[in-house]
């Protein structure tokens, strides 16, 4: 599975704002990612946004979006370790990651070490067709005060839509199993 982590931390680079207006906090009731606009589109997100925001999860989600392209020259097939004519549909989602504990990502180097750790991991899946980006952003959870997360991207290519999605459920659910490993949470 390809994957790449990076910083956008500064200037006027985008922020997590955790308690935006229309926040739904699936900490509290998670089954409630089921009744969210995006999981209509893809069900494996609503399963992911259930295990991230689970009480024995260190990790609570903000905000998702799904989207989808259907432009064979959007992507370049290396990009998705996928073969040359597969990214004819493209389906991906992002969901901004915060931790439970704010002490749990202290410093940059902390967030850091974790993508990279999850990265390493994503690295040795045996999964074509799909990417992760993760992006340590600054993020408002608590108001006034940047804290950090991540906006996780998963997206994936097929020939046809169905199998784009296939692929992204497939590498969805990976995602959350590594995500969720106690060895890699920092």
């Amino acid at each position: 599975m390809e994957a790449d982590w990076e910083f956008e931390v500064g200037g006027d680079g985008p922020v997590i704002e955790a308690l935006w207006p229309g926040f739904v906090d699936l900490r509290l009731s998670p089954e409630l990612a089921n009744e969210l606009p995006e999981v209509n589109e893809l069900p494996a997100l609503g399963a992911a946004l259930i295990k991230l925001n689970a009480k024995a999860s260190p990790f609570w989600t903000s905000k998702c979006g799904v989207w989808t392209l259907n432009d064979p020259n959007r992507f370049d097939p290396d990009e998705f370790d996928a073969p040359k004519g597969s990214t004819e549909h493209t389906i991906g989602f992002y969901i901004d990651i915060l931790p439970k504990r704010i002490e749990q990502w202290d410093s940059p180097d902390v967030v850091a070490g974790a993508c990279r750790a999850w990265c390493g991991q994503f690295h040795v899946v045996a999964q074509r067709c799909c990417r992760i980006d993760l992006i340590i952003r600054r993020a408002f959870i608590i108001s006034g005060q940047f804290d950090l997360g991540v906006t996780a991207y998963l997206s994936a290519c097929g020939e046809s839509e169905i199998g784009a999605k296939a692929v992204l459920r497939k590498a969805t659910g990976q995602f959350v199993d590594i995500l969720r490993d106690p060895s890699t949470v920092q």
